[in-house]
């Protein structure tokens, strides 16, 4: 995030949060998250709430004091919240009440309604699942991966468990029935970050040879809106630039005001 502190307070922030493919437990990071780009002024979740599915987000409604709106199901496998929300947020957009949008879904049928929206010059955000397709991603303004709102459980080898194989009758027939076998999902590689911040370096670089972090960290978002130093497993951008020595320098300015400005060049 690179706004400045009271564009970012005076932003009225809508968050609408697809509840048949969002996670009740992710909510309050959820939340935490948007709050990072405006002041959340409304709070709605789309789903048919007659359904067994939407059980878990009952609780955790009341806690956050999310507004749930009902959409049922008229045909089956139709998805009739999609059409819901997006209804939603085009009466929101035309109310005067909001002035930034964080659509909370992992679907790609939400891709226009973002584009429609930053169309209109408002703000769009989007919250989703890795596996949120890249059109959807680059219609927002700003897009957080979920799996970047969890702290990474460090691995224990007592916890890991390979898959056995035995022989009928090898082993007592109760320790079989227990026997489970766990089959783990090959996880995606990160790509390398690299190519996409010496791109953005270069659009942000000046006459000087020097980038103010800032800039470029615009130019990141510009480049892909899902960017996050997360991703990589650091907190925060100058973290993840300073994990690079050999090819970034980092230089520090302090203010008059006793706040610290970073640069970032290119080691030749």
């Amino acid at each position: 995030m690179f706004e400045n502190t009271k564009q970012i307070s005076s932003r009225r922030l809508a968050v609408l949060i697809d509840g048949d493919n969002a996670q009740p437990s992710l909510v309050e990071k959820i939340l935490s998250e948007a709050s990072k780009y405006g002041t959340i002024t409304v709070r709605r979740n789309y789903g048919d709430w007659t359904t067994s599915n939407m059980g878990g987000w009952k609780d955790t409604l009341q806690t956050h004091a999310i507004q749930p709106i009902q959409q049922f199901r008229y045909t089956i496998g139709k998805n009739a919240t999609d059409s819901a929300m997006i209804i939603d947020a085009m009466d929101l957009l035309y109310s005067g009440n909001v002035d930034a949008f964080c659509l909370v879904s992992s679907d790609s049928d939400y891709t226009r309604l973002a584009t429609r929206i930053r169309e209109k010059g408002f703000f769009v955000m989007g919250i989703g699942q890795k596996k949120t397709p890249r059109a959807f991603v680059n219609a927002c303004d700003v897009f957080v991966y979920t799996e970047n709102l969890v702290p990474k459980k460090a691995e224990k080898k007592s916890e890991k468990k390979k898959p056995t194989t035995h022989r009928r009758g090898s082993k007592p027939a109760k320790e079989q029935e227990h026997e489970i076998e766990v089959e783990q999902e090959p996880e995606t590689p990160t790509p390398e970050p690299m190519r996409l911040l010496k791109q953005a370096f270069d659009n942000a670089v000046q006459d000087d040879g020097w980038a103010f972090l800032g800039t470029l960290g615009h130019h990141l978002r510009q480049l892909d809106p899902g960017f996050d130093a997360r991703t990589y497993g650091f907190s925060q951008l100058s973290s993840l630039i300073r994990g690079y020595p050999k090819v970034f320098e980092i230089r520090e300015v302090k203010g008059e005001d006793g706040n610290s400005s970073i640069y970032v060049k290119v080691k030749e």
